[in-house]
Parts: structure tokens; C-alpha cells; sequence
């Protein structure tokens, strides 16, 4: 009998980008039960909904991925939502799981925690070496406080919550509205549009020299189901792919894929964001054996493919 045969589970986010993914394996593993919901359904901000969740559903397991999450652009025009509605959820869910007895409690963190300027690559005890990145700090401090939520409940209260960090997320299926998605899907959709309607160039935010390091979602929702099984303990967990790409390769890679054929402008008016973005994911493979399978280069492939090919595709270049 599996881990998973006698455990009631719900994916919170369980629809989204991630939750697809994750609600998927989790599937495949055959739990008594497995719930997921839209947001109409519950208001994770508010205590009463949550308890009306934890009511409902009685979950012995709480894997939690809902999230309000944008690129540089969202997080610059919403920082106190952005604070307020990751900060809440976290707070209320992981309380009230505490309450009902939840047997385990599965927190999603995120890079944007660790410090603007933290060494290369980013070990997990470095996460309170300094304040975050400015034009995401109040997402990346709201995240973190989730942490030390965690930690203090299992030493008060013997709540088995822990804490998984993964790095920017991509793959098929992602956000690609330009007023709030991340940096890979905006840059495919700008490429794609300025091919199909024959523009001359696009501008592109910063300089173009930062890094960043990508994991595709898929890899992603294996290493939370990896953990939710097997790890046990209340340090944080990086969840990465161990590979770092500049901004000006990424653009450069994603208009070889789209097939952009003009030039690229960069607004050095507009923010770089963090320096440079790559995890030290050591921990990750010693203690759940997880490594990332999906190279970026294949992955971006596959993500480029399914834009042009989907209805998003469609609608964004008819618009």
C-alpha cells in the first residue's frame, strides 16, 4: 500500500499553472481522496472560508500552491496585495491545519525570499542574510514569515509543516497576459506578436545582464510530491534546476524559437530586478532524490510550441 492510500489531500492552486501538475501525480499515487477547488469556491483571505474548507474536505494532508504572483511589473503595482493576500493564506491555512490535526503541511516559498545580493549559488541557510530584491521584497518577506510559521509551529505544536523554494517556474499552460506574467511567457508573447504583425523591434526591460535560473513545471510538481512523501524535517528546501541563463541569452533563445527576425531594444530606464538568480539544490537530491530531468533548452521548446499552437496564442495575436 502506498504512502498516499490512506491520506485525504487537498491542493490548494490545485487548477493553476502548478496545481495542474501536482494534482495530477498526486492522482496518479491513488489517495482516498484528493480535492482541489477554483477561488470562487474558497476565499483563502478569509478565516471563515478556510475553516469552511478544512470542514469540508477534512484533509490529513494540505499541500499549498495557491499564491498571488506576477513579474516585476505586478509586484511593482500591487505590493501590498501582494504582501497582504500570500501573507494571510499561509497564515490561516497553516494555523487552522494545526487545528484540525492536519498530519502534514505543505508550504510553496519562492527565490524572491532570498536576500538581493545573496552568494551564488543560493544556499537555503542564506536566506536571512539580507532584504530581499526591492521590486519583490513585500511578496518574497510575506513568503518567508511562512517559514518561520512553519518552524514554530512544529516546535509548539508538532505541526510536520515544510517549507519547499523553487525558482522561476515555465513550461506549457503558463501565464501569458502581459500585465501580469513572468518574464519567459512575456517574451514569447512579444516575440510572437511582433512576427506575426511584421514590427521592426521590441523593447525589452533592464540591460539584459542579469541571471536567472528556470525549472519546468513539470519537474516542479515532481519535487513537491517527492517532498509531501518523504521529506520530514523543518529546514527549507531549494527546488531547482541547477542551470543559470542571462536575460540577453533568454531573448535570444526565445527569438531563435519564435522566429523574430527584428531587433531587440533594451529599456535600461526599467529595473533589472535581483543580479543574479541560480540555487544550490543539493539538499533537495540528498534528502528526496530529486534532480531536474527537463533541460532548459528542450523545455523552452515545448513551451513556445504549445504557445503558438493554443487558443492563448490565437486570441493574444488576433487581439
Amino acid at each position: 500500500m502506498s504512502w498516499w492510500a490512506t491520506r485525504r489531500v487537498t491542493v490548494t492552486g490545485g487548477r493553476g499553472f502548478l496545481g495542474r501538475r501536482v494534482t495530477a501525480l498526486v492522482r496518479e499515487q491513488h489517495p482516498a481522496d484528493l480535492f482541489t477547488f477554483s477561488s470562487r469556491e474558497y476565499d483563502l483571505t478569509r478565516q471563515t472560508e478556510v475553516a469552511r474548507l478544512y470542514a469540508e474536505q477534512r484533509p490529513d494532508v494540505l499541500i499549498h500552491l495557491a499564491a498571488r504572483v506576477g513579474g516585476i511589473g505586478a509586484n511593482r503595482e500591487n505590493p501590498g496585495r501582494f504582501f497582504y493576500e500570500n501573507a494571510i493564506m499561509g497564515i490561516e491555512l497553516m494555523d487552522q491545519a494545526r487545528r484540525n490535526g492536519v498530519e502534514k503541511f505543505v508550504q510553496l516559498g519562492t527565490v524572491c525570499a532570498y536576500p538581493k545580493f545573496s552568494k551564488v549559488p543560493f544556499s537555503e541557510d542564506a536566506i536571512w542574510e539580507g532584504y530581499p530584491e526591492e521590486t519583490n521584497a513585500p511578496y518574497g518577506i510575506a513568503k518567508k514569515a511562512l517559514l518561520v510559521q512553519a518552524q514554530a509551529y512544529r516546535q509548539q505544536y508538532g505541526l510536520n509543516a515544510i517549507f519547499l523554494i523553487p525558482t522561476n517556474l515555465y513550461g506549457p499552460g503558463d501565464n501569458f497576459d502581459p500585465d501580469s506574467s513572468h518574464v519567459i511567457p512575456a517574451l514569447i508573447r512579444k516575440c510572437a506578436e511582433a512576427r506575426k504583425q511584421k514590427l521592426p523591434s521590441i523593447t525589452v526591460w533592464g540591460s539584459g545582464r542579469p541571471t536567472r535560473e528556470f525549472l519546468y513545471v513539470d519537474d516542479a510538481a515532481r519535487a513537491i510530491v517527492l517532498a509531501t512523501e518523504h521529506y520530514n524535517r523543518p529546514e527549507p528546501v531549494n527546488i531547482g534546476s541547477a542551470e543559470e541563463i542571462s536575460i540577453r541569452e533568454l531573448v535570444d533563445r526565445i527569438i531563435s524559437e519564435t522566429k523574430f527576425q527584428g531587433q531587440v531594444l533594451w529599456d535600461a530606464s526599467k529595473p533589472d530586478g535581483q543580479p543574479r538568480r541560480k540555487l544550490n539544490v543539493e539538499r533537495a537530491q540528498r534528502e528526496f532524490g530529486f534532480r531536474a530531468m527537463v533541460p532548459f533548452a528542450e523545455g523552452l521548446r515545448r513551451t513556445v510550441e504549445w504557445y503558438l499552437a493554443s487558443d492563448v496564442g490565437d486570441a493574444s495575436r488576433a487581439a
